[in-house]
């Protein structure tokens, strides 16, 4: 007996049965949802130039070194913004998505925090690492979400969960110069910009929002755009100094 165009029954069945799993992973696959649209965009300064002080190491200089260089405004060679979030704002009203990203990690190398920003969903966690050989202390005074301040020792990893929608600053006070930021989101629809200040938010549904940036030294700027249902969204936003 023929069993479509993959295979036929033999007399223990067996090609019948590898025959009936392609089938149905065939239509799992054909099946898969392709809802959303692509934003692709830019974030690019466009303010005065920027004065790039560094600033001076006065402890533990055998990891930190003697300097370093400033990182609340990073900028490209095309003023490309590296670390600002991206977010879209006015979601349908409605709206559900399945969001449950592996807990995100923030590293201390070289007395700085790698990556500098990091977004988490709410109930997400944030998982904090200490690569240098001396004594570092994790500290945030959010507002929403419960303050902390924990010494962390080498190779020490601590833990913490985010519940509400904040942005909160993270510190070390044995390292003064050392900041980092964790962004509770709302929802998937956040990025953080890359090193050229690019960034991608996927399968957006199609509709009016507003994009808002944020970043540290900047504040907000906001931005009305249209995804449509014809390809990839593109946007450029520019911030300056107020």
């Amino acid at each position: 007996m023929r069993i479509g165009a993959f295979g036929y029954r033999s007399v223990d069945g067996t090609k019948q049965f590898f025959a009936a799993v392609f089938v149905t992973a065939w239509c799992v696959i054909a099946a898969a949802p392709s809802w959303g649209e692509t934003i692709k965009g830019s974030v690019r300064y466009v303010g005065a130039p920027v004065d790039k002080k560094k600033v001076s190491v006065t402890i533990d200089q055998y990891v930190c070194g003697k300097e370093k260089e400033p990182e609340d405004l990073v900028l490209s060679s095309n003023s490309g913004i590296r670390n600002a979030v991206v977010s879209l704002q006015n979601l349908p009203p409605g709206a559900k998505w399945d969001w449950n990203p592996p807990p995100a990690k923030m590293d201390q190398k070289q007395c700085s925090f790698v990556p500098r920003v990091v977004v988490v969903p709410v109930g997400g966690t944030v998982e904090f690492l200490n690569s240098d050989r001396l004594l570092h202390n994790v500290k945030s005074a959010g507002k929403e979400n419960p303050p902390f301040n924990r010494a962390q020792p080498h190779a020490r990893a601590i833990s913490f969960v985010f519940k509400k929608p904040e942005i909160l600053r993270v510190d070390c006070d044995l390292h003064s110069w050392m900041r980092g930021w964790v962004v509770v989101a709302e929802h998937p629809f956040y990025a953080v910009t890359n090193e050229q200040g690019e960034f991608i938010l996927e399968n957006v549904p199609p509709g009016k929002y507003t994009l808002q940036v944020w970043q540290e030294s900047l504040g907000n700027v906001t931005q009305e755009l249209v995804v449509g249902d014809k390809g990839a969204t593109t946007v450029t936003v520019g911030m300056g100094k107020k």
